[in-house]
């Protein structure tokens, strides 16, 4: 059976509805000429219904999505590639709330409007954890621009999913490097920082701090299984130290959940590893009522409810 049985839960699939679709790829120049002519992934850009998705995730038992209302600004024009309306992806929310989990995409120059629509997402839309795609607004993320969003994110005790490692559009990668989320975790040690797409290509980067702080996490979005970095591979499999750090992502179209899940199925991971990436790790940083079994006690850490 596919995942062994495990409903998989997604941390990071981009809005798979013709707005979404449209605003940030098949519109969007430079996500279109990367995915599409570098990538050779025209074919991924096709958009469905909520209930066509759903009926999609059944097909490849994934038991949730967390779909951001993306925030992209396009670094050489400073005008927004991608403004997805919370209220986008509250309609989808509303029409599946046990498959589809709402993360509010942040804007740091948004200011107080920015704060507000953050924190009506979360107390009046459902959404579960906030998002940050931060290269094109050229602001490193551990700037002061995004510390009052951080705040209120510790405040709602929901976490964060960053973009991090390099951006493949024409921004600079510098934004996002791992490491900057070492200030923030220390900063804010209550707050759950989630390091996206593996902080490739400072992959070993992001391994260390999700190491050393635990509040920090990895999401293997945005790459194939066949190309993770083996130390993450490594990690993601080792008792007492990956074992409940890592968790799966698609970063959807650009991987295919098949795909993805295709390939995961090939690797000699242990059990309860495979089990954590999938699914208990993502339950415990987005507080999921998604229980699968009992928790596994993995030995410092517990993953699961």
């Amino acid at each position: 059976m596919l995942n062994d049985g495990i409903p998989a839960i997604d941390a990071w699939c981009n809005p798979f509805t013709e707005l979404g679709i449209r605003k940030i790829f098949t519109e969007n120049p430079e996500v279109a000429q990367v995915m599409g002519e570098q990538w050779g992934r025209h074919d991924n850009m096709r958009w469905y219904t909520a209930d066509d998705f759903v009926a999609y995730m059944d097909s490849n038992n994934v038991s949730r999505v967390c779909v951001p209302s993306l925030k992209m600004m396009r670094y050489r024009t400073r005008e927004m590639l991608a403004d997805i309306p919370e209220e986008h992806i509250a309609e989808l929310v509303e029409a599946h709330p046990d498959r589809i989990v709402g993360m509010a995409g942040i804007n740091p120059i948004s200011g107080m409007e920015g704060l507000r629509a953050l924190e009506r997402a979360v107390r009046e839309y459902g959404f579960k954890a906030a998002h940050v795609h931060p290269f094109g607004f050229g602001i490193p993320i551990n700037e002061r621009e995004w510390w009052p969003f951080y705040a209120k994110c510790a405040e709602l005790d929901i976490p964060i999913v960053f973009q991090v490692g390099h951006s493949a559009e024409f921004m600079p990668s510098a934004m996002g490097r791992p490491l900057l989320l070492d200030d923030i975790a220390i900063y804010f040690p209550e707050l759950r920082l989630v390091g996206g797409h593996t902080g490739w290509p400072w992959t070993e980067e992001l391994i260390a701090l999700a190491w050393k702080h635990p509040n920090v996490y990895i999401a293997v979005s945005g790459h194939a299984p066949q190309y993770w970095d083996p130390k993450l591979v490594r990690f993601l499999d080792a008792r007492r130290r990956g074992i409940g750090k890592v968790m799966w992502g698609t970063d959807h179209p650009l991987i295919l959940h098949e795909e993805s899940l295709g390939q995961i199925d090939e690797m000699e991971l242990k059990p309860e590893a495979r089990r954590a990436l999938l699914h208990d790790t993502a339950v415990k940083v987005f507080k999921l009522d998604d229980p699968l079994l009992e928790p596994v006690a993995v030995g410092q850490q517990e993953v699961g409810q």
